[in-house]
């Protein structure tokens, strides 16, 4: 059930008198609130930041500090971040394009 439902059923039980005008406006107020902290808005959850708060590593770096700034950002240690970037250039070729992507895109701390 989407938010306009859910007010529009908030209304029809306050139209009939189920609920007083103090538990409309809270349940309004929940049903609104609860909006804001699903992705839209300044609460938008903790990846959100995490995303923005990506740097390259100065200290723990091997050629550009790319995992270095991912195991910081994600709590991971960085041999698995190579780890993992070694097994998809391996498998796939990829990982050596995405490394180098985000050695340009993502800046240096």
């Amino acid at each position: 059930m989407n938010d306009a439902e859910e007010l529009n059923k908030l209304a029809d039980l306050h139209a009939r008198g189920v609920l007083s005008d103090a538990e409309f406006a809270q349940a309004k107020a929940r049903v609104l609130g609860g909006h804001a902290t699903a992705g839209h808005g300044p609460a938008a959850g903790p990846n959100v930041g995490a995303v923005n708060g990506l740097r390259r590593a100065r200290l723990d770096r091997w050629l550009g500090g790319v995992c270095g700034g991912i195991a910081r950002a994600t709590g991971l240690d960085s041999w698995v971040w190579r780890l993992i970037f070694t097994v998809l250039f391996l498998a796939f070729g990829s990982g050596i394009l995405l490394y180098i992507l985000l050695w340009i895109f993502v800046p240096e701390e």
